[in-house]
């Protein structure tokens, strides 16, 4: 194993310390416990949002706080859901006034821990309201998970629920939206590599080198079908075929097409992903309005990508498109 890490149990804190020093005027970071937090405290009257789950997914979901997103983030161990005791003060710093939506990927760990911090804020005097992210169609009978598992279209929830609390919408319109977004996103991702735990010193599963995983989960677990190696445009079209019978696309919609790298990929192979999703959409007679290519929602080094789409209207691509700052995404 080879990472730019001195002791494997310090890894998360001295990167977040690093993500702190590097981006003042964006994030402040509190150590103990650890979370991030929008610089300058909480909007008067806005309501919050947190989000968090394990570190190693990077720039998920730190990289996501910020205006126009998120107002606080906890990151937990490499892939391990962060703990109450660094759950509650996050929402607790997350709090103007006008309650915290928690935005929480469906795995178990996450679910419980989150749960346990909102109960805990809420004996406090916090209002909180959680949301259920589960856009991977992957999921058919796992044991990972209670049902379908939170991937990329994570940031789609929270990128779009945060525009709504900026703009001053109250708790219930912007749990309401948010709800929206998991309701009309999916996700499938493909991994040609595993990715190495620093704690662990080897590779979450083992691949030949001729073989891939489509359906895996940002943590390394179990996909659908172990499959040959194929070219680029047959992996596409394994991973968009799915996401878009789950949503039941029909001809005219409009959609975000979102693809995703899982650490380790190029760019320049993220967009011939992107290319071909495109015409397949196209193809459906399905208008591709929204564009997001990048690694954004990653797996440590994995090699591999997922495509996420969302279907839109008139209100979704507005809040899409409303302005945001943070370090991972802005305009």
């Amino acid at each position: 194993m080879k990472k730019l890490i001195n002791d494997p149990a310090d890894v998360v804190t001295e990167s977040v310390e690093g993500f702190g020093l590097a981006h003042p005027d964006v994030v402040h970071v509190r150590t103990d416990p650890l979370y991030v937090t929008r610089a300058g405290g909480p909007r008067t009257g806005k309501v919050g949002l947190v989000s968090g789950g394990g570190s190693g997914h990077e720039p998920l979901h730190a990289g996501f706080v910020g205006v126009g997103m998120l107002d606080a983030a906890v990151p937990g161990a490499m892939f391990t859901s962060p703990v109450p005791d660094a759950i509650t003060p996050a929402l607790q710093a997350a709090d103007g006034g006008a309650g915290v939506v928690a935005i929480v990927k469906n795995y178990t760990g996450d679910v419980m821990n989150f749960e346990l911090g909102a109960e805990i804020a809420e004996a406090e005097g916090v209002t909180v309201r959680t949301v259920l992210v589960n856009d991977d169609v992957a999921v058919e009978d796992s044991t990972w998970t209670a049902g379908r598992r939170g991937v990329a279209g994570t940031l789609c929830v929270e990128k779009i629920a945060g525009a709504a609390a900026e703009r001053g919408d109250d708790l219930d319109a912007v749990v309401a939206v948010a709800e929206k977004v998991v309701a009309n996103v999916r996700s499938m991702g493909v991994a040609l590599t595993a990715c190495t735990v620093p704690h662990a010193g080897r590779p979450s599963f083992d691949l030949a080198d001729d073989e891939i995983e489509i359906g895996i989960g940002i943590h390394g677990e179990p996909g659908r079908h172990r499959v040959p190696m194929a070219p680029a445009d047959a992996v596409t079209e394994q991973l968009l075929t799915p996401v878009v019978e789950d949503l039941r696309l029909g001809d005219g919609e409009s959609v975000l097409l979102f693809v995703n790298g899982m650490g380790g990929t190029p760019l320049s192979e993220l967009y011939v992903v992107y290319r071909h999703a495109r015409r397949l959409l196209e193809e459906r007679g399905v208008t591709v309005t929204r564009s997001l290519v990048g690694s954004y929602v990653t797996s440590l080094e994995m090699q591999g990508a997922s495509v996420t789409v969302l279907r839109l209207d008139d209100e979704l691509t507005a809040l899409w498109d409303a302005p945001v700052r943070t370090t991972a995404l802005h305009w």
